[in-house]
């Protein structure tokens, strides 16, 4: 699955100081199934010295529905696949010109929980558009980023034995159509943006290194509050 890989943030030398810094690996247009199975071996043999990593890529047309996913959510068949997968949450889409955060970490490593966790992902997204004058929020009923109640950023993890995988989705420059046949995380009439129709031309690998770097600083200022 590797084939582009560099380190971001600032803990960098020998012993334990690695560990809080995760390897970020830039992976292009790859298929869905072969990376949910390619997370979920990584997780399965991850040892105590495994380094965590977070994965940036892009997905051919799919559609995902999480263990909880309701086959209504799905309103129009289309030739899209539907892959029913192991994260929480609905149903959501996932197509080329969005960038996808896959974090295999080990959560005991940086003392965080699932809803922090969670908080990190979604404070990266809106940090990141913050930087180009555009306004989003969180929602307590609903999770994920918003821009004027239009969804831009979908989040979902898998906890398994202490460690996640799974992570989040930015629409960048995408075609939206496919979202008109689903109800976007079970929501009916959930609207959905993206950051070309706000103003953001700068291009898709720029924003994803920019979103890495918000995800590890994130959860380095994370750790740092509770060491």
């Amino acid at each position: 699955m590797h084939n582009d890989e560099s380190s971001a943030g600032a803990a960098h030398g020998h012993g334990d100081n690695h560990v809080a810094t995760p390897v970020i690996h830039s992976l292009g247009l790859v298929d869905y199934q072969a990376t949910w199975d390619a997370m979920k071996q990584f997780t399965i043999e991850r040892t105590a010295e495994t380094r965590d990593e977070i994965w940036l890529l892009q997905h051919p047309p799919t559609y995902t529905q999480g263990l909880a996913g309701l086959p209504e959510h799905l309103l129009n068949p289309t030739n899209i696949p539907v892959v029913k997968i192991d994260r929480g949450g609905q149903i959501t889409y996932h197509g080329p010109g969005q960038i996808v955060a896959y974090l295999l970490l080990d959560m005991r490593r940086w003392k965080i929980g699932v809803r922090e966790l969670v908080t990190v992902m979604e404070n990266s997204v809106i940090d990141l558009l913050a930087e180009y004058g555009v306004h989003a929020a969180n929602r307590l009923d609903a999770p994920g980023v918003y821009v004027n109640d239009a969804k831009i950023a979908a989040l979902g993890l898998k906890i398994k034995h202490g460690c996640c995988y799974h992570g989040l989705s930015f629409n960048v420059d995408m075609d939206l159509t496919p979202f008109n046949n689903i109800n976007p995380c079970g929501y009916q009439g959930l609207q959905v943006t993206q950051a070309c129709q706000l103003g953001i031309t700068v291009g898709i690998n720029e924003l994803q290194a920019q979103l890495a770097q918000n995800l590890v600083h994130g959860l380095q200022r994370h750790l740092k509050e509770r060491t």
